[in-house]
């Protein structure tokens, strides 16, 4: 369902859109988890279910060792296991995680449509970039903006206008797609209309509808019907 969009001329001004990576584009969270429990089972402790893990994927180690452990990153023994966490992961990067279904259709609709699109996300570039490279997305991509490419990250704006940037447009000229309210925070400040998507992991916070996204998007394929009713 669309929620509250924006004017169709801010619509038809948008020339890029920019996305989330975790749980916007990819489904990331068989690997995340699987990372997890691979720790717990190397210490002889009951593995989590993937149900309690999966909702977590958007708060990182953070989430996940929080879940799994009770550890908050404020504790000693937190950047010990963040970093095992990382180094678990980078092994599985690209086992079991894809593209949500409906998502290659999508940006093959944006491109077909002449419109650029490229990722902004709170991954670090360690794992963002080869990400990106083993889905085949670096070379289509306008740009690749990870949690470490600006001395911020989300909800600050300014990876998003480091997107913008590299695509060679004006942030205005962007819309930010995200499965977070830090999504919604970050493409506001930066200027950008916004859009939330329901198909992601959305955490156990506020209700998607409170996030004050422009749209709110329950399949990819909306996403393309909704750019194109401003045409």
């Amino acid at each position: 369902m669309l929620n509250s969009p924006p004017g169709v001329a801010t619509r038809a001004a948008i020339r890029t859109v920019l996305f989330d990576l975790d749980g916007t584009l990819v489904d990331s969270a068989p690997d995340l988890a699987g990372a997890t429990n691979e720790m717990l089972i190397a210490r002889g402790l009951p593995e989590v279910p993937f149900e309690r893990l999966r909702p977590m994927v958007g708060a990182g180690a953070r989430g996940m060792m929080g879940v799994a452990f009770g550890v908050s990153p404020k504790e000693m023994t937190f950047p010990a296991l963040r970093d095992e966490f990382f180094d678990r992961y980078e092994r599985r990067l690209l086992r079991a995680t894809r593209p949500f279904d409906g998502v290659a259709a999508m940006l093959q609709a944006l491109s077909d449509d002449g419109l650029s699109w490229g990722i902004v996300t709170n991954k670090s570039e360690r794992f963002a970039l080869p990400l990106a490279r083993g889905l085949g997305w670096s070379e289509r991509a306008a740009a690749v903006v990870g949690g470490d490419t600006t001395p911020h990250s989300k909800p600050h704006p300014e990876p998003l206008l480091e997107a913008a940037r590299r695509a060679g447009v004006a942030p205005g000229e962007c819309v930010y797609v995200g499965d977070d309210a830090r999504d919604v925070l970050a493409g506001r400040a930066a200027g950008m209309p916004t859009i939330a998507v329901r198909w992601g992991y959305l955490g156990d916070g506020e209700p998607i509808e409170a996030w004050g996204a422009d749209v709110v998007l329950d399949t990819p394929s909306q996403l393309v019907e909704w750019l194109r009713a401003a045409r």
